[in-house]
């Protein structure tokens, strides 16, 4: 075998988009591949039935779609060579529909709007969220920007000042629509119930500056009547249908953990307009926050099915598929650890998206609670490269098992040293598991030991655990620090002398904290970091909330206070060589966080470098250009080559 190639990722299909049809067995997904040379994604529909694996598109564009019925999909694809759209800036999605058993795709509608998502309700009819933007259509021909709101901007999505998701219904015989909520309304998910009469959706209204509560509504297509049925200052995470006149419902109203609180499992009942907490003392998580860089693609994580709710939660390291019913009652579906990347049920039938082991994504029917692989797009990673077992090693801090594992190099000789990276994941509600991480496991094939762990604010532990709000750099550090003490002192083989430290986003900042706090680390490589947290409140699509939150004050309330918590405070304290990796249109944690930490290095006199990535965002690691994420793994590797070997 030889060894995983920095570029092996292009050669990764990544899955997502997983729906059942109709009948019970049949469903399709988007199977996505990277064109290296085009320097672009490659996105087509497959289909899975009796057993079989087909793929129906061919087009490379097709990366969202609907069952029309069980014979055909419907998708939105620009296929035409020219789109006259460009030429008049004028946003046009249109949709195709093709048989499953064959035959090419064809026109069946389009609408001009920018359409994120959509769903059938009768054979003419469609409801559907598209972007909308209040301001003067002129405004491409201005020489400068407006903007009165915040945020103003939005990683990926560049400025979003007056723009909103807006709710619709298309007619396809007259081929009109019409917006269903108004112009200063952002929607986010929205869900039918099975008579497709009735849709509940989650929004947010506002002017000047959004705020982190929504409301919840129902509109009643029949009747044509929209009914607010919760503004009491909840944030949700979803709410389904599991009856016609039943909704299930997550929501937090933060009062406890701020913005990052598990959230809690309410029935609201359409008949008697009551809402009630049926999970009381429930608070896992209730999303898919284990980390991995092999995934592309939108993937469902909740769906109602019979009088059930099926939803993921993370546990310590691992996702799982659970459900629940109306009286609260929750079972764990899925037993194995990994990642489940996305699901779809029918009948209680249930297909997912898994991570597993040091497997990349591939599609799993749930048997039993038994999983059986039904896919094998990347089965030839395990037969034609070296890969590196991740090994668990947990440590004890302040009476806390911290969670971590650790990679040896490939062809490990216990007899040799080795030089190591520290990973540190981003959030920093998230987590590290046992599954496959390309980055890592190529390091591990250049010869370094990868160690990494799940600090106090890591998600899988409940409230308590992840709540670091004002403690940023203090228990976080603790626990990073105590891991890699005992990881040196029980792995033996590392070379102490030779001890990177890397992460990206909260890792980021955590790189750049632990380089102005100890001098151990012969290297870092900074990504997407934060280092000044006043800056960080005024500039970035979350700061003002996150800020305030997440730390505890405002530049007003106790910039000390900010401004302790900042790494850019303890920059003349550095001797490490520094990489700061940037997107230039990273709206997250925006380039001027790097910026000011690169330029506090340089002025002391530390060996540093910034490489900005152009048209590059929060996401480059994950789902930027192919040529951008192999040039990011080059530049990150080289720097470590230089001062570790």
């Amino acid at each position: 075998m030889e060894k995983l190639k920095l570029d092996d990722f292009t050669k990764y299909k990544f899955l997502s988009g997983i729906k059942h049809g109709k009948e019970k067995g049949k469903l399709a997904f988007v199977v996505h591949n990277i064109d290296k040379e085009e320097n672009k994604y490659l996105s087509n529909i497959w289909l899975y039935y009796k057993g079989n694996l087909r793929q129906i598109t061919t087009f490379d564009k097709e990366s969202s779609f609907i069952w029309l019925n069980d014979e055909e999909i419907i998708f939105s694809s620009n296929r035409d060579e020219i789109d006259k759209s460009k030429e008049t800036k004028k946003e046009i999605t249109k949709f195709y529909k093709i048989n499953i058993n064959g035959g090419e795709a064809k026109k069946y509608f389009e609408i001009d709007k920018n359409v994120i998502n959509i769903e059938k309700l009768t054979e003419n009819k469609f409801i559907f969220t598209a972007s909308y933007d209040k301001e003067d259509k002129n405004k491409d021909k201005k020489s400068f920007i407006e903007l009165d709101e915040i945020p103003f901007w939005s990683n990926g999505s560049g400025y979003t000042n007056k723009k909103r998701s807006r709710l619709y219904i298309y007619d396809l015989e007259k081929e009109e629509y019409k917006a269903l909520t108004d112009d200063i309304t952002n929607i986010g998910e929205f869900s039918l119930n099975d008579n497709k009469d009735k849709v509940v959706f989650i929004s947010n209204k506002f002017e000047n500056k959004m705020d982190l509560t929504d409301s919840l509504y129902i509109y009643d297509i029949k009747n044509d009547e929209l009914k607010n049925i919760d503004s009491n200052g909840f944030s949700y995470d979803y709410a389904r249908f599991i009856k016609d006149d039943k909704l299930i419902i997550n929501a937090t109203n933060m009062k406890n953990y701020g913005i990052n609180e598990n959230g809690k499992f309410y029935t609201y009942d359409l008949n008697k307009d009551e809402m009630k907490c049926i999970t009381p003392d429930f608070g896992k998580s209730v999303w898919n926050s284990v980390g991995s860089d092999v995934r592309y693609g939108a993937s469902s994580s909740v769906k109602a099915d019979g009088n059930y709710l099926y939803f993921i939660t993370t546990e310590n390291d691992s996702s799982y598929i659970n459900r629940i019913d109306e009286n609260g009652n929750i079972q764990k579906l899925v037993k194995n650890k990994g990642s489940v990347d996305g699901f779809s049920v029918k009948n209680g039938e249930i297909y997912f998206i898994g991570l597993r082991d040091l497997k990349l994504q591939e599609i799993y029917k749930l048997d039993e609670k038994e999983e059986i692989q039904i896919s094998n797009f990347n089965n030839w990673l395990q037969k034609e490269r070296t890969l590196s077992q991740v090994e668990n090693y947990s440590v004890e801090n302040d009476g806390i098992t911290i969670d971590g594992f650790i990679i040896k190099p490939v062809n490990f000789d216990k007899s040799k040293k080795y030089p190591a990276i520290l990973d540190i994941h981003g959030g920093p509600k998230t987590v590290y598991g046992n599954v496959f991480y390309h980055e890592m496991q190529y390091w591990a094939n250049q010869g370094y030991v990868v160690f990494f762990c799940n600090p106090r604010g890591s998600d899988g532990k409940g409230n308590d655990f992840a709540d670091i709000r004002g403690k940023y750099g203090t228990i976080d550090y603790d626990d990073i620090m105590k891991f890699t003490d005992k990881v040196l002192e029980q792995y033996s083989f590392i070379d102490k002398d030779k001890v990177g430290v890397t992460g990206g986003s909260y890792g980021g900042f955590m790189t750049n904290w632990i380089i102005g706090h100890t001098s151990r680390f012969r290297a870092a490589a900074s990504q997407r970091s934060i280092s000044n947290w006043t800056s960080m409140y005024s500039t970035t699509d979350i700061g003002y909330y996150f800020t305030e939150d997440q730390i505890g004050e405002t530049p007003w309330s106790d910039n000390e206070k900010l401004w302790w918590h900042s790494p850019l405070k303890y920059a003349d304290k550095v001797n490490t060589p520094t990489l700061f990796i940037h997107g230039e249109k990273d709206y997250r944690c925006w380039v001027v966080e790097g910026i000011q930490m690169f330029t506090a290095l340089k002025y002391h006199n530390i060996e540093s470098k910034l490489c900005i990535f152009k048209d590059e965002n929060h996401e480059l690691s994950r789902s930027g250009k192919p040529k951008s994420r192999i040039e990011r793994l080059e530049q990150i590797t080289n720097w470590f080559d230089k001062y570790l070997k």
